[in-house]
């Protein structure tokens, strides 16, 4: 490889790690031809691909991406090739998990970065266990939407409940209870009753003559009549 190869290979790393969400490195020692072709394949069904390159070149790339890079410095010792991953981190690291119960336990991981940050084979191997985003998706649309599903049903029920009422008024239209096209009258408003004083004035004629005297009157009267006849 000469001078114009290695840094168009560089230059490829540079931009395939800039653009990745997260990159594993794996030890890919014992595979074979198909068998590195499978891999691939699956790493494509999850937006994630497979490179091979030079641990001296790779170190070349990660000096110039920087320090978000820098975690994967440490795993360029013996054969290493890089997955980088667009997609979901949790599928590609599953995949290459299940591809290797398949194959002998291989390949195997060696570390990685994730925006930046370095990963240890145990956290790589913790994330491979997670649900993939579109489950997560899933649970997430699942719990925002259970509150929804509560008012979509209660809306449903209130409408219900006035399409109910204005039946009612339109059968009561029909059969006369209420004139078509007027609003029901209202009742008129109760008086209050009189008060106990006035009304004993009204019965007295406006006289001011206690109840007791007119009382007394009226039996002289009585006896009265009887004597006569």
């Amino acid at each position: 490889m000469n001078r114009e190869q290695k840094t168009a290979a560089v230059a490829e790393i540079v931009e395939n790690i800039q653009a990745s969400d997260a990159v594993l490195a794996i030890d890919y020692r014992g595979l074979s031809v198909t068998q590195a072709a499978e891999l691939r394949s699956a790493l494509r069904d999850n937006n994630a691909s497979l490179a091979v390159a030079k641990n001296t070149l790779t170190g070349r790339a990660i000096t110039e991406v920087g320090e978000s890079a820098e975690g994967l410095r440490e795993f360029l010792a013996g054969p290493t090739a890089l997955t980088y991953v667009k997609g979901d981190v949790a599928a590609t690291a599953k995949a290459i998990t299940t591809f290797a119960k398949a194959n002998a336990d291989m390949p195997t991981f060696k570390g990685g970065i994730l925006d930046g940050q370095a990963l240890s084979v145990d956290e790589i191997q913790a994330i491979s266990k997670l649900p993939s985003r579109d489950v997560l998706y899933g649970q997430l649309v699942g719990v925002v939407a259970a509150p929804l599903t509560g008012l979509a049903r209660g809306l449903n029920a209130l409408i219900g409940g006035l399409a109910i009422a204005l039946a009612g008024v339109q059968e009561k239209k029909e059969s006369g209870e209420i004139p078509s096209g007027e609003a029901p009258a209202a009742a008129p408003a109760e008086e209050a009753p009189a008060p106990v004083a006035e009304a004993q004035d009204d019965t007295a004629g406006g006289d001011d003559v206690p109840a007791t005297e007119n009382q007394a009157d009226a039996d002289a009267s009585a006896d009265e009549s009887g004597a006569s006849a």
